[in-house]
C-alpha cells in the first residue's frame, strides 16, 4: 500500500479525529509508514483556529510514534500555509522543529480560502484561477520552508464550476512556471486524491499537470489522501497509482527527516 504523506487529526483546526483513529486506519489498510500533516496556517483570519500547538502535535506523535513502532513508522509532517508576509517567521519555525517532511499549501488568498464563496465573490471563475496560481507562484518563488508543494489546483475544487472548464492547457501560462521553480529548488510535487473525494475525478494536481512535471524533470512525488477522518485515508490510492504510472512516473517519494526517499510505485 502506498505511504499517505498528507492527513489530519485533531491538532488541526478543521478535524477532530483521535490521533489514533487515523494511526488505526493506516494500519488497517496495510500501511508500514504515514505521515500526519496537521495544518499551521499562521496568523490568518477565519472561524477556525489554524495555528497549530507545535510544542503539543510533537510531543503526542513522538510518543504514538515510539507506541506504534512495531505496527508502523509515524513520520511526523506539517502542512504549513505559505505566505509572504510571514516568511520569515515559517523560516525560523522549521529551523526549531525535527519535522520529517514539510507540505507548503497556498490556502488563503488575499485573505480569503476559495474553500468559501466569499473567494469567488466579484471574480470571473477565470479570474480566480489566475489568482491563485500567481500568488502561489510568488510564494513558492519567495520561500524554501517545505519540501513538497500541496495540491496544486486546490482552488479548482471549490470554483463555481470546479474543473468543467478548467484543464491545464487552458491555464498552462500559469502553471508551467509553478513546476519549473519547484524543479529548479528541488522541490516536490503531491499527488493529493482529495480530487476525487470531490468528484472533480482526477488527483490534485490533475494528470496532465502531474505528467508536464515529469516532462519538465521532476521527480519528487508524494502521496497523499488529504483524509480528515479514517475512512479517506488511503482514498483512491489505486487510481493515484494508475495515474502517476501513466504519468511516466515509476517511483513515489517519502520523506523521513526532511530527507526524500524513493520507492516502487
Amino acid at each position: 500500500m502506498i505511504a499517505d504523506f498528507h492527513t489530519h487529526t485533531e491538532f488541526s483546526g478543521d478535524s477532530d479525529t483521535p490521533v489514533r483513529n487515523q494511526i488505526q486506519a493506516a494500519i488497517d489498510s496495510g500501511m508500514k509508514e504515514f505521515c500526519i500533516t496537521d495544518h499551521h496556517d499562521y496568523e490568518v483570519q477565519t472561524d477556525l483556529d489554524f495555528n497549530l500547538d507545535i510544542p503539543s502535535y510533537l510531543d503526542t506523535l513522538q510518543k504514538l510514534k515510539t507506541e506504534y513502532a512495531d505496527q508502523i513508522r509515524i513520520n511526523i509532517g506539517i502542512e504549513l500555509g505559505l505566505q509572504n508576509r510571514i516568511q520569515d517567521y515559517l523560516k525560523n519555525l522549521v529551523s526549531q522543529y525535527p519535522f520529517d517532511f514539510i507540505i507548503g499549501s497556498s490556502h488563503f488568498i488575499d485573505g480569503d480560502d476559495p474553500y468559501y464563496p466569499a473567494f469567488f465573490e466579484g471574480r470571473k471563475e477565470r479570474d480566480a484561477y489566475e489568482r491563485y496560481f500567481h500568488v502561489t507562484l510568488r510564494r513558492i518563488q519567495n520561500m524554501d520552508c517545505f519540501d513538497v508543494f500541496g495540491h496544486l489546483d486546490y482552488v479548482v475544487r471549490y470554483g463555481p464550476n470546479k474543473n468543467r472548464e478548467y484543464s491545464f492547457n487552458a491555464y498552462q501560462e500559469q502553471i508551467d512556471p509553478i513546476l519549473k521553480e519547484l524543479i529548479a529548488h528541488g522541490k516536490g510535487l503531491e499527488c493529493n486524491t482529495g480530487g476525487y473525494k470531490y468528484k472533480l475525478g482526477h488527483p490534485n494536481p490533475s494528470e496532465d499537470i502531474l505528467r508536464r512535471y515529469r516532462e519538465l524533470g521532476g521527480e519528487i512525488i508524494t502521496v497523499g489522501s488529504d483524509a480528515h477522518t479514517p475512512e479517506y485515508i488511503g482514498y483512491s490510492f489505486d487510481l493515484a497509482r494508475e495515474a502517476l504510472l501513466n504519468s511516466g512516473f515509476r517511483y513515489y517519494t517519502v520523506f523521513h527527516n526532511r530527507k526524500p526517499e524513493f520507492l516502487p510505485l
